[in-house]
């Protein structure tokens, strides 16, 4: 099979250039790997052979590397939302820049805050040692293990000319290394169900100088498409209850929510009280009864 797939590729990248020079046609037999996998070695039925370009991306630089380390899980950690500007359009696709699904599948666990901790990205099915592939074209910044990842378990961080992070989570195994250079589609690891994980899944987070935000602002993964070329991507995005789907306003109102963290002794009259609020409208802002038992560590909105 790697026969013939490396037969037919070779032909469809030596034929075409041929004919339109006028030359003879030489006949591919084979390709062959070389150190840089953008290049390949393709063998002709003469006994010849000639390199070929399979197409490195081109990444302009110019600030891709602000706050890069590859010993760091979360770059930018010195940046806060309110930094940034209050609206900003990112390039995602173009004639350069292409896009591809790193999975397809339906969305199981969305970007929400989830029990007593924030999940910061969506979760999609698979098996494990299903194919995952980079999103976009980039450079890989980070990979690491279960044993300093934690609950992402076998993790892979990409930086793409957008200046948008991808996290792929989960993975049995990864294929890929630090600084190495990707284009959109390559196959950087396999799925699986390494860290906190309940079965073998996808963990994908987008994240913008550090902010993560909803990735479905980006990827529609049950068609395997990106939403649009350009994301417009807002501030009040860059919050845990800002979702694809909502209006302006209802975004730019949950992102403006008060949580509390409950604490031991804490009340949902004592928080009213504290939050100038009233029971009844904490009830209503987390689809409670006001007999609920608060457990210590969970988060109630109270605004």
């Amino acid at each position: 099979m790697r026969y013939v797939f490396s037969l037919v590729f070779a032909i469809t990248l030596v034929f075409l250039p041929s004919a339109l020079y006028g030359q003879d046609v030489k006949t591919a037999i084979d390709t062959l790997d070389t150190k840089d996998k953008f290049t390949k070695i393709v063998l002709f039925a003469d006994h010849t052979w000639e390199y070929r370009d399979m197409g490195r991306p081109v990444i302009d630089t110019a600030g891709f590397y602000d706050d890069w380390n590859n010993k760091v899980l979360h770059a930018f950690k010195n940046v806060k939302a309110t930094d940034l500007p209050e609206e900003v359009d990112l390039c995602l696709v173009d004639d350069q820049n292409p896009f591809c699904a790193p999975i397809t599948g339906k969305v199981h666990s969305g970007y929400k805050f989830r029990r007593t901790r924030e999940h910061n990205g969506i979760d999609v099915p698979l098996a494990v040692g299903d194919t995952v592939k980079a999103a976009f074209n980039g450079i890989v910044r980070y990979i690491g293990t279960t044993s300093v990842t934690g609950g992402y378990g076998n993790l892979v961080i990409i930086r793409h000319p957008s200046g948008l992070e991808t996290y792929y989570g989960h993975l049995s195994k990864i294929l890929v290394e630090p600084n190495e250079v990707v284009k959109a589609g390559e196959i950087i690891g396999l799925g699986g169900s390494t860290g906190r994980s309940t079965g073998p899944h996808l963990h994908f987070e987008v994240r913008y100088k550090g902010q993560t935000f909803d990735p479905s602002r980006v990827v529609d993964f049950e068609t395997g498409t990106v939403r649009d070329s350009v994301l417009v991507l807002k501030r009040h995005y860059y919050s845990i209850y800002s979702h694809y789907g909502q209006t302006d306003e209802e975004s730019e109102a949950a992102a403006s929510r008060i949580v509390h963290t409950i604490r031991s002794g804490d009340t949902l009259g004592g928080l009213a009280k504290k939050y100038n609020t009233t029971v009844t409208k904490i009830c209503q802002l987390n689809g409670i009864s006001s007999k609920k038992i608060l457990r210590i560590g969970e988060r109630i909105i109270v605004r």
